[in-house]
């Protein structure tokens, strides 16, 4: 186990990792030794809709101590690191010490390095990116972008490719130059304890394999079946990994050990993703393996 670095009560911590690695448990573990809000940084954990399948704290660990941004907006509602940022503000100003913790990085990098003020995209943009990727897929949209900015994105997340496509529809300006004026920090890195969850990719993977079928166990599937009338594939609360196979389920589709299987291996791929970013982004972050991992 990596020995943590000495934190004073009164310092911000980020905690950042992919899926399933344990971030929730160091952060309510930090939360209750010395005090402070768990506030959420996974772009999913933010809609009510999906409280089992995208693993938000269950309400006892709720009960423990102040938790912040979880499970606050409709299925149906927009949402992006703007919104995030904007919701994280008020607590950073209310001098609440935070303890932020998930596993969107993007939010992470926007909060300790600043954020561009990129215009809204007008729905009919939103629209038409959304039917080119259903009838082209996104690398369609990839192959248009600038190379600044195909070199700084995720290329191989369908959304970071349409918002950067979206960007440059929109303002006739690359999301690259955007970001390049991008104003000063809300939370300066130097002034937190920066966490990064570098675990070992076969012990990662025996964890998702387990979780998902904990997930199973706690009515994953009856949440899936709460969903299934108002199913939207195109809303950002239908990205939860495994909603579209237990969708497709119950809908005939898939046999519920198919779908678990897919929804395993989405699962896998999606923390690769997230291992990637982590690793090219946050090099400067004090590297946390738990007991369990080593």
């Amino acid at each position: 186990m990596s020995t943590l670095p000495q934190i004073s009560s009164e310092q911000p911590v980020l905690i950042a990792g992919p899926t399933a690695s344990g971030k929730s448990a160091l952060a309510l573990e930090i939360a209750e030794r010395q005090g402070g809000v768990i506030v959420n940084a996974d772009a999913i954990q933010v809609y009510d809709n999906w409280r089992i399948l995208t693993a938000r704290p269950p309400k006892e660990d709720e009960l423990r101590a102040p938790h912040a941004l979880y499970g606050h907006l409709p299925y149906d509602a927009e949402y992006s690191v703007g919104h995030w940022l904007r919701e994280v503000a008020p607590l950073l100003e209310e001098g609440k010490r935070p303890i932020i913790t998930g596993g969107t990085g993007l939010y992470f990098t926007a909060l300790t390095k600043g954020l561009a003020h990129i215009p809204p995209t007008p729905p009919e943009i939103r629209a038409e990116a959304d039917a080119r990727v259903a009838t082209e897929g996104f690398r369609a949209l990839l192959a248009e972008l600038d190379s600044q900015t195909t070199q700084r994105i995720d290329q191989l997340n369908p959304m970071r490719v349409q918002r950067a496509w979206e960007v440059l529809r929109a303002t006739g300006r690359p999301l690259a130059a955007w970001q390049d004026d991008t104003p000063a920090p809300m939370l300066a890195e130097t002034d937190c304890v920066p966490i990064l969850f570098d675990v070992d990719r076969e012990w990662l993977n025996a964890r998702i394999a387990r979780r998902f079928q904990m997930m199973l166990d706690l009515g994953a599937l009856d949440e899936a079946r709460h969903n299934l009338e108002r199913w939207d594939p195109s809303l950002l609360s239908s990205k939860a990994i495994g909603a579209p196979e237990l969708i497709a389920h119950l809908r005939g589709e898939l046999p519920l050990d198919e779908a678990q299987e897919r929804a395993t291996i989405a699962t896998r791929q999606f923390a690769k993703r997230q291992r990637t970013w982590f690793r090219s982004k946050m090099k400067s972050w004090f590297k946390f393996q738990p007991e369990s991992a080593v």
